[in-house]
């Protein structure tokens, strides 16, 4: 292990390959979230048609997923994904996150997904295998991007500065 890719308490950090792992997790178990939410919001709003309402269930679960990993990131430092794959978000000086800084990282990790999303909506794009086709291509090169810092880190958590490390179960 290179001494650029430890924790400043000596912590490793996770590699790119088991962070996308994570990544990939993350988002079988935001399913039943994204859907339960949907659910919610569709029953309260009586929505009776997808397109009717979609910008108000749109920033809906834009806060119910704010929510999500705001309180898993400052009250422990893992959602269920991050404990199943032993990963932890800490600042910079091994610390747990506040609210603030999980709230930035949240808005920031947008980033995985927006210029892929801007990309489609400016080239009008409505085939749902170009849309996957460029959010998959968006998020690659976005990760990929994490092999040109020197410690691995994602772009925003370097902006937030925010660091995952490797949160082994502790042993009995």
């Amino acid at each position: 292990m290179t001494e650029s890719s430890r924790g400043a308490a000596g912590d490793d950090a996770p590699g790119v390959a088991r962070r996308l792992a994570c990544f990939i997790y993350e988002g079988v178990l935001l399913f039943g979230v994204v859907f339960i939410s949907g659910y919610l919001y569709s029953t309260l709003t009586q929505q009776r048609h997808a397109m009717q309402g979609q910008h108000g269930l749109q920033a809906f679960l834009f806060i119910v997923l704010g929510i999500y990993f705001v309180w898993f990131w400052s009250h422990g430092g893992q959602t269920v994904a991050m404990k199943a794959w032993h990963i932890r978000v800490v600042d910079n000086q091994q610390r747990p996150l506040g609210q603030w800084r999980a709230l930035a990282r949240y808005v920031l990790s947008w980033l995985w997904f927006l210029p892929a999303l801007l990309s489609v909506w400016l080239l009008g794009l409505h085939g749902l295998g170009a849309i996957f086709g460029s959010l998959f291509a968006g998020v690659l090169a976005y990760a990929a991007l994490a092999w040109l810092h020197p410690q691995r880190q994602f772009l925003h958590d370097a902006i937030c500065g925010t660091r995952l490390i490797t949160q082994r179960p502790v042993k009995r």
